[in-house]
């Protein structure tokens, strides 16, 4: 993708489910992080809270664009979030089927709708290809595992039950498989499962977050 206009107007098809606006982008983002000095798990910011920011020239580049990737989404009828994220909430280990955004997953919504996502600082988002990853509810093991937790047949009440708990969500990288970073600065556009998509949806995860690393700052839609 040449710009945005093209990112969002391009249709999904033969079936690609993610488009890439690649950019390299001007300006210090990590200034934009340091100056939040925030103790909170997720931060969220808005052009409001960006202009507040005592920025140097570099950190100012990139609050211009900060402001701007939040304006094209929001003219484009969306609702834009951005956030600098220590870390995530996570699920209990011992749960059959995490559900946190740690695991890999696909989004999914009842009408046509896509997902728009952008790091700009710490680790990238990272997906994986549909052919490399299989639904966790499908693991025979996990899904004995998930029937006895349901304790009923496998039946249309099981997998309603499934998908009510996002379980059907979720996937497992295959042997040998290798996730893919979305890369820092590039905007993306991916396909969420929902009715009519053409497509399969994206299947995506938060970086795992390691002791010591840098907060993210992430925009998603």
């Amino acid at each position: 993708m040449n710009d945005f206009d093209e990112l969002v107007s391009t249709p999904f098809a033969n079936g690609i489910n993610a488009l890439c606006w690649q950019r390299n982008l001007l300006g210090d983002f990590n200034e934009v992080v340091d100056l939040l000095n925030s103790t909170e798990e997720i931060t969220t910011l808005d052009k409001s809270s960006l202009n507040t920011l005592s920025l140097g020239e570099a950190g100012k580049f990139a609050r211009d664009t900060l402001i701007e990737d939040l304006r094209l989404l929001h003219d484009h009828g969306l609702s834009p979030t951005l956030d600098c994220i220590r870390e995530y909430p996570r699920d209990e280990e011992d749960k059959i089927v995490p559900t946190d955004v740690y695991s890999f997953h696909v989004d999914s919504a009842q009408i046509a709708a896509d997902t728009y996502l952008c790091t700009y600082a710490g680790a990238a988002s990272e997906g994986i290809d549909n052919d490399a990853a299989i639904r966790k509810i499908d693991l025979p093991e996990t899904r004995t595992d998930l029937l006895n937790q349901f304790g009923g047949e496998d039946n249309d009440e099981f997998r309603n039950y499934l998908s009510e708990q996002c379980y059907d969500l979720h996937y497992a990288p295959l042997s040998q498989s290798q996730p893919f970073s979305f890369g820092l600065g590039n905007l993306w556009r991916i396909a969420l499962q929902h009715p009519g998509c053409p497509v399969p949806p994206c299947i995506h995860r938060a970086p795992e977050t390691l002791p010591g690393s840098s907060p993210r700052l992430l925009l998603i839609s």
